[in-house]
C-alpha cells in the first residue's frame, strides 16, 4: 500500500513540460512523471534505509521510483543478486548514474562490479562498470593505486566502444581517475596519449578530451 501511496505522490508532482527537456538531454521519458533530481532528492528524505521498499519502488519500472529507490536502500542489505538484476533494467543513462551514485558505489562490490561490467556487451550495464570507476577515484583521493592502475588498463582495453553512453562514461573514468593526485595525472596522461593513437574514433575523442583536461593541471 505504501508504494502505490508513493507513486500517486510522485505522480502528482510530475511535470510533463520537463519531459521535453530530459529528451533533449537523452534521458528515456516513456515511463517517467517529469520530477527533477532536486525534487526527488528531497521526496526521499523522509524515507532513508528502507530496503524492503525500496525492492518494491524499483519493480515499478517508473523513472522517479527506480531513482527514489536508490536513494533509500540501505547499501548493507544490498548484494551481488540485487546489483545484477538492477543494472538489466538500466533503461536510461541518469538511472544508471544515479543508482550507482547513491547506492552501488557505497557496497562492498563496487571494485569487482566495475571490472566485471566493463566487459558486459549491454551499453547500460557497461556503462554501469565505468561509471563506478568514476565515482570510486571521486571518492577515493588516496589509498590503493592498484585499482586504479587495473581500472586504466580496463580503460585503455575498452576505448575502442563507440556507443555514445559507453564512451562517455569510459572519459568520465579517465579524468576523475587522473584527477585524484598528481601520480594518478600522469598515469592518466600516459594511458590518454596510448589510447590516442588507437584506430577508432571513440578512442581519440576518449583521449583528447580528458588530455584537454588533464593538462591544464600541470
Amino acid at each position: 500500500m505504501q508504494v502505490e501511496q508513493i507513486i500517486k505522490l510522485l505522480q502528482k508532482k510530475g511535470n510533463t513540460k520537463n519531459l521535453e527537456g530530459m529528451k533533449r538531454y537523452a534521458i528515456d521519458t516513456s515511463n517517467s512523471f517529469g520530477i527533477s533530481m532536486p525534487e526527488i532528492r528531497a521526496f526521499a528524505k523522509p524515507y532513508k534505509r528502507n530496503h524492503e521498499l525500496a525492492m518494491q519502488l524499483w519493480d515499478s519500472g517508473i523513472r522517479e521510483a527506480m531513482i527514489l529507490a536508490s536513494l533509500i536502500d540501505d547499501p548493507k542489505m544490498v548484494n551481488k543478486a540485487q546489483i545484477n538484476k538492477w543494472v538489466k533494467d538500466f533503461n536510461s543513462w541518469d538511472v544508471c548514474d544515479q543508482t550507482c551514485i547513491n547506492l552501488f558505489k557505497k557496497t562492498p562490490y563496487a571494485i569487482d562490479k566495475a571490472k566485471e561490467f566493463s566487459e558486459r556487451k549491454d551499453e547500460y550495464v557497461k556503462r554501469t562498470g565505468f561509471v563506478l570507476m568514476a565515482c570510486y577515484a571521486v571518492d577515493n583521493k588516496t589509498g590503493n593505486e592498484e585499482t586504479f592502475d587495473d581500472f586504466l588498463t580496463i580503460i585503455e582495453r575498452e576505448a575502442w566502444d563507440g556507443r555514445n553512453f559507453v564512451k562517455k562514461a569510459i572519459n568520465w573514468a579517465l579524468r576523475q581517475i587522473g584527477k585524484r593526485n598528481d601520480i594518478s595525472r600522469k598515469k592518466a596522461i600516459t594511458i590518454a596519449k596510448r589510447i590516442l593513437k588507437q584506430p577508432s574514433k571513440s578512442a581519440q575523442w576518449i583521449a583528447k578530451d580528458a588530455l584537454k583536461e588533464l593538462e591544464k593541471e600541470l
